[in-house]
C-alpha cells in the first residue's frame, strides 16, 4: 500500500527518507551502471566564456527590470529583499543561489517555514508564473557557480538519497534548465529528470548547449508547460525502491509509514499530519 506524505513537515519525510535509503541504496548502487563523463575543450574552457558573456549581456539588459522587481518585493513582503538557500553545484560544491523573496517568513510553533502555498504573495505567484524570479541566477552564471545549460540545481539534502548512476549530474554545472531535445507532452517524472541529466552529463557538447538553448527559449514562451510544471503531481523525490524505481512523496510505501509513525509515537499518518497542521499555523506575533 502506497501513502502520501507530501502534507508531512521537511524533517520528518526527510527521516522517512533515511529508512529508505537505509534498505536500498547499497544494493540499488551495485545495479547501477556509471556513465562515463569526458572533458573537451568546450567543456574546460568554451562553455565558461558562453556563459559569461550571455550572463552579462542577460544582467545589463534586465537591470531596469530587476530594479523595479526589488522595489516592488520591498513593498511586498519588505526586508530582506533576497531569497538565499543552498544548492549543490558540481561536485558536490555547496553554493548559493539568489532570487527575489515572494515569500513571507512565517513559521509554525515549531520555527519550521510554513509550505510555500501559505506563504507566496500574489506578487510572488506573478513573478514565478513569468519565470522573472530566475533572472538573478545569471549572478549566480557569471560567479562561475551555475552554468546557462545543466541539470536544475537541487536541495543539498537530495543528494545524499541518490544513487550512483544519478550522482552523474553532479560532474557539470547546474544551470538555470536542462530541457529535452524534443518536445514532449507530459511534465518529466523525477526518473525522466535524473536519466536526462545524466546524459546531459555524458553528452555535453557545442551543439547540444546551442539546441537546447533553443529549446530552453522555447519553454519560457510556452504558458501551458510552465503552469503544468507547476502543478506536477509526481511529488518530491524520497529514493529508491528495491527494484531501483523512485519513490515519491505521494507513493510512499506503507511499511515506512508506519516505521516513522512508530518512532515517534504517532497511531496513523493521519495523526502525525494532523499534529504538524496544528503546529503550521503562523507565530502570533
Amino acid at each position: 500500500m502506497m501513502r502520501d506524505i507530501t502534507d508531512l513537515s521537511l524533517s520528518e519525510k526527510n527521516e522517512i527518507a533515511q529508512y529508505i535509503k537505509r534498505d536500498h541504496l547499497e544494493e540499488v548502487n551495485r545495479k547501477v551502471s556509471v556513465p562515463e563523463v569526458k572533458e573537451s575543450f568546450y567543456t574546460k574552457y568554451g562553455k565558461r566564456f558562453l556563459d559569461i558573456v550571455i550572463a552579462l549581456i542577460v544582467l545589463i539588459i534586465t537591470a531596469p527590470i530587476n530594479l523595479v522587481i526589488m522595489i516592488v518585493t520591498f513593498f511586498d513582503v519588505g526586508m530582506p529583499i533576497l531569497f538565499r538557500q543552498t544548492r549543490l553545484g558540481k561536485n558536490k560544491a555547496p553554493f548559493t543561489i539568489y532570487k527575489f523573496r515572494n515569500m513571507t517568513n512565517d513559521t509554525d510553533e515549531n520555527g519550521e517555514l510554513l509550505p510555500p502555498s501559505k506563504r507566496v504573495t500574489k506578487w510572488g505567484r506573478f513573478v514565478r508564473k513569468t519565470s522573472l524570479d530566475e533572472l538573478l541566477n545569471f549572478v549566480s552564471i557569471l560567479n562561475g557557480s551555475m552554468s546557462v545549460i545543466g541539470p536544475r540545481p537541487l536541495r543539498d539534502y537530495y543528494a545524499e538519497r541518490l544513487n550512483n548512476r544519478h550522482l552523474t549530474m553532479y560532474r557539470v554545472k547546474p544551470g538555470l534548465e536542462c530541457p529535452p531535445l524534443k518536445k514532449i507532452d507530459h511534465t518529466l517524472s523525477w526518473e525522466e529528470r535524473f536519466e536526462h541529466y545524466c546524459w546531459y552529463a555524458e553528452h555535453c557538447s557545442l551543439a547540444v548547449d546551442v539546441k537546447l538553448c533553443f529549446r530552453m527559449i522555447a519553454l519560457v514562451f510556452d504558458r501551458k508547460n510552465t503552469d503544468a510544471r507547476s502543478k506536477a503531481g509526481y511529488g518530491g523525490f524520497l529514493g529508491y525502491d528495491a527494484d531501483g524505481k523512485i519513490i515519491y512523496t505521494k507513493m510512499c510505501p506503507d511499511e515506512y509509514v508506519e516505521e516513522f509513525c512508530k518512532a515517534n509515537g504517532f497511531p496513523s499518518l493521519e495523526t502525525a499530519i494532523e499534529a504538524h497542521q496544528k503546529s503550521s499555523q503562523p507565530k502570533q506575533h
